[in-house]
């Protein structure tokens, strides 16, 4: 992945940012990082209670999809109480509005 960053670099097809603070940057090359990368993932939303990634709340928040199309989404995942993932949803759907992803 290095060297296709490096030709894409050289011909000026790719741009650079530098990583901001709270942004982390997890190498999953090897069976090892990619255990790492996960248990890091799973400590961070454990004790968050945030999920990180989680598209469906992306465009929730980026008014991509309405409440109501979030609580769909959720519903696809089964009833309350019976799948972590939906209930995450219907917990992003009920406190959208003051979530911290719509400020600033």
């Amino acid at each position: 992945i290095t060297d296709v960053n490096r030709t894409y670099l050289a011909r000026g097809n790719l741009s650079v940012e530098i990583l901001g603070r709270g942004v982390a940057w997890l190498d999953t090359g090897t069976p090892d990082s990619l255990l790492q990368a996960a248990e890091f993932i799973q400590t961070i939303e454990a004790r968050q209670g945030l999920k990180i990634a989680c598209l469906e709340e992306i465009a929730f928040h980026q008014r991509f999809i309405t409440v109501e199309q979030l609580l769909e989404l959720a519903e696809e995942y089964g009833t309350p109480g019976k799948n972590a993932y939906g209930d995450y949803l219907r917990l992003v759907a009920r406190e959208g509005h003051g979530s911290f992803w719509m400020h600033g």
